[in-house]
């Protein structure tokens, strides 16, 4: 086996590359061959000066995150190494390029100069898996940038690019051409010189702007569900007031205690998730995605000209129809008026906007259509509309278009036969707003060609969304979970549960929102009209208090916040107290039989909110929509503002024991009847609750 990381001699510079693409990660591979150059390095005492660069498309990106959880992992082997290069008494230059993050930075820091190609972005990104540098940042970082801009990099996550690096002094040189090159005239220009080697670890930290820490550890305390930001806030304190030494092991005892922590296991969960939902089970790694060159989207709502934004974003020509003159010309300004709001924010230019409304043309007619790649229906949730839509599609599209389904819970069998090409329709779901909310379900018709998914999964990841995909069921994976969370908030309404009860219960697990407030925004008469149509379609339990709520509420044209009242009453977007609800929510529990209570705790509403949403989501395992447990919690932290430091209701599920989980669905069944089966234990939950057989390792293998 090759060796991920070379030393060579060029005059008198020695020069390591380090080549375990496609990120270059640090590993235990990498550190001993790194270590085994860089002794090389040493020996030879005629070199002047070392460069340290990466092959392939990016600097080291980080540490394999994989290695965190080996029984093997201990960081020290690394950190020693950056010591020696630090302690260097000739000229150790990084020469950067690509994505320069976590390890890689913490590399980059314990050299004495560091040249950056134009486009590179440096950052340290670990506080987004629930830790910290943990490889002497937190104590290099603070002594080059001073405390405050090392907290802000820190605390954020957030990746900087050449110009501001170079400003902050993170890097020394932005190069013309390629960073090897750069780096080796860079360190030939030190030993000329003489330049005297700056050792990051000797320099003194710059105490915060504000002159102490206090307000930093309030800041981090106040999200207590995500201690990485707390202890990063620490250790930079430790760098600012103590030794280097006793920094090193302050960072060394908080990186460790986060390491075990719920938080971090949850969001590097996730993180393994995120990259595994991309890999479609029984897809061949030779399917080759078609190009799309042109998109177009049918409806000129909020959400087709949310959908059309992302394309338009990624700069790739897309065409906006509808019916009327009047409807496409709100869907455009709309649009304008989207753009214009990032430019007041300074997040685009005025020349920018204007490029991005040059690449939206207006239609009218579907022959417009024509010459597009991908083509997206984005109508009103309406079966029949749907159906008429995807035919006219079909008349049009070219032989080699995809045509896909924006339906959040339709069957997109139906719709694909409707197109006449089944093979070339899948369903693309996009999330309210569609230009901001980064999950895409996919749902794989019966029919849709192997191709054709290859190239949607592939266009997801290059209009910035995280694609999921999932099998054709009614609500796909996301909304059809969602049915059972929204019907026990109904059934606690009826029993005498206040919305800001339940929202509270929820919103303490971590919800983004609860229940109530979230239909109440998404618009009542959005959810009901699904419910509606279901009924149409002979889908809903035969029980007539079921989500009797959103249908009273649709029916008096309490739509929510559009409207002024939903669940609560609305001071402009400020949810507030309305007895007229708490009234009409007493008058439907008892239309309904259901009894009255004033013992309604936040431990029982977290149960009945989400034990039955966890349920379905080990039925949808169970019945092959979903390939594995992971792909549903990407779809709930990424769409529907689950947790991340629950690491999704799967990954949750387990971490409470299904086997709890199943026994709470069963006494809810004992004390509140199961005539239509609402608590009764998918087969998936009793087996593995029965077995001990690990949710974690359930996986659909095709």
């Amino acid at each position: 086996m090759n060796s991920p990381v070379t030393f060579v001699q060029e005059g008198s510079i020695g020069l390591i590359r380090i080549d375990n693409r496609p990120v270059n990660a640090v590993s235990p591979r990498v550190v001993a061959a790194l270590e085994a150059s860089f002794a090389e390095f040493e020996e030879r005492g005629s070199l002047d000066a070392l460069v340290i660069y990466c092959a392939g498309r990016t600097f080291v990106a980080g540490a394999d995150i994989a290695w965190f959880d080996s029984s093997d992992f201990n960081p020290q082997a690394y950190n020693r190494l950056l010591a020696r290069i630090e302690a260097s008494e000739r000229p150790v230059v990084a020469a950067l390029h690509g994505t320069v993050l976590g390890a890689g930075l913490e590399l980059a820091l314990a050299c004495h100069w560091r040249v950056a190609e134009p486009g590179t972005k440096l950052g340290l990104p670990e506080v987004k898996l629930g830790l910290l540098p943990g490889s002497l940042g937190t104590q290099r970082l603070p002594r080059l940038l001073g405390a405050g801009a090392a907290l802000g990099m820190m605390l954020s996550g957030a990746m900087a690019g050449v110009q501001q690096a170079l400003q902050d002094g993170l890097i020394d040189e932005v190069c013309e051409g390629e960073a090897r090159a750069a780096g080796k005239a860079s360190a030939q220009r030190l030993v000329a010189t003489r330049a005297a080697l700056r050792r990051t670890s000797a320099l003194a930290a710059p105490v915060p702007p504000d002159g102490g820490f206090a307000q930093y550890v309030t800041d981090a305390a106040r999200k207590p569900q995500y201690p990485a930001r707390v202890a990063i806030v620490r250790c930079v304190e430790a760098a600012v007031e103590r030794s280097f030494m006793d920094g090193e092991q302050v960072e060394a005892r908080e990186f460790a205690t986060l390491l075990g922590s719920a938080t971090s296991k949850s969001l590097r969960h996730l993180f393994f998730s995120e990259r595994e939902a991309a890999r479609i089970p029984g897809l061949s790694d030779s399917t080759a995605p078609q190009a799309v060159r042109r998109v177009g989207i049918v409806g000129a709502g909020t959400m087709g000209g949310g959908i059309a934004m992302n394309f338009v974003n990624a700069n790739i020509p897309t065409v906006l129809l509808d019916t009327t003159e009047a409807a496409l010309q709100r869907g455009l300004d709309l649009i304008r008026k989207n753009y214009m709001a990032s430019a007041a924010k300074g997040k685009l230019t005025a020349e920018q906007v204007e490029q991005r409304m040059g690449l939206l043309t207006g239609a009218l007619e579907y022959t417009a259509l024509a010459d597009c790649d991908l083509i997206i229906e984005a109508v009103f949730e309406d079966l029949e509309l749907k159906k008429q839509v995807c035919a006219r599609i079909g008349g049009v599209a070219k032989s080699g278009a995809i045509i896909a389904t924006n339906t959040s819970t339709l069957d997109v069998n139906v719709l694909a036969r409707a197109a006449g090409r089944p093979e070339r329709v899948l369903g693309m779901h996009f999330f309210s707003p569609a230009n901001v909310m980064r999950l895409l379900e996919v749902v794989r018709g019966d029919d849709t060609a192997p191709e054709v998914l290859a190239t949607v999964m592939k266009l997801a990841k290059a209009i910035g969304k995280t694609p999921v995909v999932s099998g054709v069921c009614f609500g796909f994976i996301g909304n059809r979970m969602l049915e059972p969370y929204l019907r026990e908030m109904e059934f606690l309404l009826m029993e005498g549960a206040e919305p800001k009860q339940i929202d509270a219960a929820a919103e303490a697990l971590g919800m983004a929102m609860g229940p109530c407030r979230m239909i109440d925004m998404a618009g009542v008469d959005v959810g009901a009209k699904v419910v509606i149509e279901r009924g149409k379609a002979g889908e809903l339990p035969a029980d007539p208090a079921y989500r009797a709520v959103v249908r009273k509420l649709f029916e008096l044209g309490r739509y929510g916040q559009k409207t002024g009242a939903g669940h609560y009453r609305y001071d402009g977007r400020t949810p507030v107290h309305d007895p007229e609800f708490s009234a009409l929510a007493r008058a439907l529990g008892d239309m309904h039989g259901v009894a009255r209570r004033t013992d309604i705790s936040g431990e029982e509403i977290v149960e009945r909110l989400f034990y039955p949403l966890i349920n379905e989501g080990l039925r949808i395992l169970d019945e092959g929509i979903a390939y594995r447990p992971g792909d549903i919690d990407v779809v709930w932290t990424a769409g529907y503002g689950f947790p991340d430091h629950c690491g999704g209701p799967m990954f949750m599920a387990e971490q409470t024991g299904l086997t709890k989980i199943a026994q709470r669905l069963r006494h809810y069944a004992r004390v509140r009847g199961d005539a239509f089966g609402y608590w009764t234990p998918s087969s998936l939950l009793t087996r593995l609750a029965e077995t001990g057989e690990p949710l974690s390792k359930w996986t659909r293998t095709a």
